[in-house]
Parts: C-alpha cells; structure tokens; sequence
C-alpha cells in the first residue's frame, strides 16, 4: 500500500513557513538528496494556500517530471484551472489513491491539509527538517484546532554544514 508521508522544513519554534509565508529562511543543505527523495513519489497533494503561493511564484501550474500535482480545496472551481487536478474531498482522494499502484504520496506544503489527514487516520510518515532557526511566528506545522498523534522515530541525521537535523517518525494508530 501506499504511504502518505508529510514532509518539508520546520523552524525550531515549530513554524513551517513564516507569518507571510515566506521561506527564505530554509537552508538547502548540500548533502540532502533532494532528487532522490523526491524520486519516491509520484503524487503531491497540495493545499489551497500553498497552491496560492505556487501561483504567486508561477509555478501553480508546473509539476515535476513523473509527479502528479492535486490541489485539495473546497472553494476553487476546476474551470478556473485546466491544466490543474482540483479536489475537494482530500480523505475520500487519499483512500483511492491508496489502493491504486504507485509510489508514495506526498503531502506538500499546508499545515491545514496535513491536520486534516492526520485527524482521520490517513498519514503515515512525518519526515521533518528541522532547521536552526527561531520565526517568532507564522504559519505552525500542525494548526490548532489538533488532536495528539503519537510518533515512533524510524531514523535521524544531522547535517553538519547547516545544523539542519533531519527527523523521520511513523505515526502510531
């Protein structure tokens, strides 16, 4: 079966984008394999803020060789983007995706997306950079209204050059 996996970078105070969402402070460490890591998927679900921030970048409606984009939203309308899978219905999605063959699926970007996930049981991985910086403030990895979820470490590393420390944990149910 397919994992749903949820990664990306956080700040030490637990922020994964900044009050604006800006993300200039995320260092790109030299020995993360990105190409490799993103060869283990070939689904991203991505949030209605994120997609809007991909949009502002020009980027909204560009995906990455082999990988298929889906945005999750209840309020954009597929007219307004055909070139652009909409969803509104992201745990009705996941539990299709799952049995379908494939790689993993990531969710990308969107703190609202993965709290709505993880509520209904359909994440299974959380893997995390941790980056050596403090926001203040901004967006937080896991948005409030949450429930606890408990975690099992499946593996870490630190990155020496940046101090960035990459965490990895299963998600017990």
């Amino acid at each position: 079966m397919r994992l749903v996996r949820f990664g990306g970078a956080m700040s030490l105070d637990g922020y994964i984008a900044g009050p604006d969402g800006e993300y200039d402070w995320i260092l790109m460490d030299p020995e993360i394999d990105f190409a490799g890591l993103m060869g283990q998927f070939d689904t991203f679900l991505i949030g209605r803020k994120t997609f809007d921030a991909m949009k502002r970048m020009g980027t909204a409606e560009k995906s990455s060789k082999g990988i298929t984009n889906i945005v999750l939203s209840r309020t954009l309308r597929q007219e307004d983007y055909p070139r652009v899978r909409i969803e509104s219905d992201a745990a009705r999605l996941v539990k299709e995706l799952r049995t379908q063959p494939g790689k993993d699926i990531a969710i990308f970007g969107g703190g609202e997306l993965f709290r709505s996930l993880l509520a209904v049981g359909l994440v299974d991985r959380i893997e995390m950079s941790l980056i050596p910086v403090l926001l203040g403030g901004g967006i937080p990895l896991l948005p409030p209204p949450a429930r606890r979820a408990r975690l099992k470490l499946r593996g870490q590393r630190v990155y020496q050059k940046t101090g960035t420390i990459g965490l990895e944990y299963d998600i017990l149910r």
